[in-house]
Formats: C-alpha cells, sequence, structure tokens
C-alpha cells in the first residue's frame, strides 16, 4: 500500500469519528504532543486540547464532513499530507496540511495539523 493510501486510511477513521461526533475518536489519530491550528478556534496543543476542541465542533456536525488527500509524502519517520475538507457551506472548507509521525507500534499519528479555510468567512 502506498504512503498516501496509510494516510487517507487514518483520515477515513477521522471521518468516521467526526461524523458520530465522537471527539475523542478524533483525538486519538493525534500524537500526545500534537498541534493543531485552526481558523475556527484556538491553537490546541496536546491530545487532550484537541480533544476538547474536537468537543465543540463535533456538536454541528453532519454526515457530510470528507477529507480526501490531495497529496501526499514521506520520509524516514516522518510523512505529510494535503488533504482537502468539506462539510458544506453552513460549517466550511478548506485544505488541511498535516505532519504525521510513524510510530514505534507501527502506524502513522498526526503531530502537526494546519487547517486553511477556504471560505470567505473562515
Amino acid at each position: 500500500m502506498s504512503i498516501r493510501d496509510d494516510l487517507q486510511e487514518l483520515w477515513d477513521l477521522y471521518v468516521a469519528a467526526y461524523r458520530s461526533k465522537n471527539a475523542s475518536g478524533c483525538a486519538a489519530i493525534f500524537t500526545d504532543n500534537a498541534e493543531m491550528h485552526s481558523p475556527y478556534g484556538p491553537p490546541a496543543r496536546g491530545r487532550a486540547a484537541i480533544e476538547a476542541l474536537h468537543e465543540i465542533w463535533v456538536q454541528h456536525a453532519g454526515p457530510n464532513k470528507t477529507l480526501q488527500v490531495i497529496e501526499a509524502g514521506n520520509s524516514g519517520n516522518l510523512a505529510w499530507t494535503l488533504a482537502a475538507y468539506s462539510e458544506g457551506e453552513a460549517v466550511g472548507n478548506g485544505t488541511s496540511l498535516s505532519v504525521f509521525e510513524h510510530q514505534a507500534g507501527g502506524g502513522w499519528l498526526i503531530r502537526m495539523c494546519s487547517l486553511n479555510s477556504t471560505d470567505a468567512t473562515g
């Protein structure tokens, strides 16, 4: 499987958790010391802060959330994705640039995530 496919699978887990309003499931794809920067809220540092931010966001979650990897790459224990996200005009659309770290037990988790709105209000 390609790195793009591996990371899309992780994003698919995130989307499933988001759609089901599961903030801890959303945060589970982030490292303990991850950072998330977003136009939709304050910076979140650490998995607990990312989960708390998602607690707010998933209250408004609908069934239409999508997240599709546009480009991906990796070198050693680091990987990255540029992904398009959408929840429709009422909530927001944009891109996510994320850096992943390969974990000792296998698999990837997000270390740094930047959401970038393509909406005029975001």
